[in-house]
């Protein structure tokens, strides 16, 4: 099952929050993963959901992944973090791959602010 720690839902809370128009409900965060070049690469942002997702509510935000990322997303947690003094970004940590990815470096975020991590939700 995959995971979110309660300071990666708090970031993606603001930032569904700051795009949020007051008219509907949150967005949900749609987060998914595919093989390229021999490594995992992961992505997320607000969508919609769409027919066969799984939705998992994990500390009050609605998660959302296709068919074809649910394999390479079982187990794996989604954290926001402080990688360097001052520098905060989201982290997929999946024990099946080494070491964790920055979700920055790979994909598109939805928060720029910064916290402590601990525990997880799903």
């Amino acid at each position: 099952m995959f995971t979110l720690t309660p300071t990666a839902a708090e970031q993606i809370l603001r930032a569904a929050a700051a795009q949020h128009d007051g008219t509907a409900a949150l967005p949900c965060l749609r987060v998914a993963a595919k093989i390229e070049d021999g490594e995992i690469v992961y992505g997320m942002g607000f969508d919609e959901e769409r027919e066969n997702d799984t939705v998992i509510e994990a500390c009050g935000v609605t998660l959302l992944i296709a068919p074809r990322s649910q394999e390479l997303l079982m187990d794996t947690t989604l954290d926001f973090v402080e990688l360097k003094p001052g520098e905060f970004q989201f982290i997929f940590l999946n024990p099946n791959e080494a070491p964790p990815s920055a979700c920055a470096k790979r994909s598109s975020g939805c928060g720029s602010c910064g916290g402590n991590s601990s525990g997880g939700c799903t």
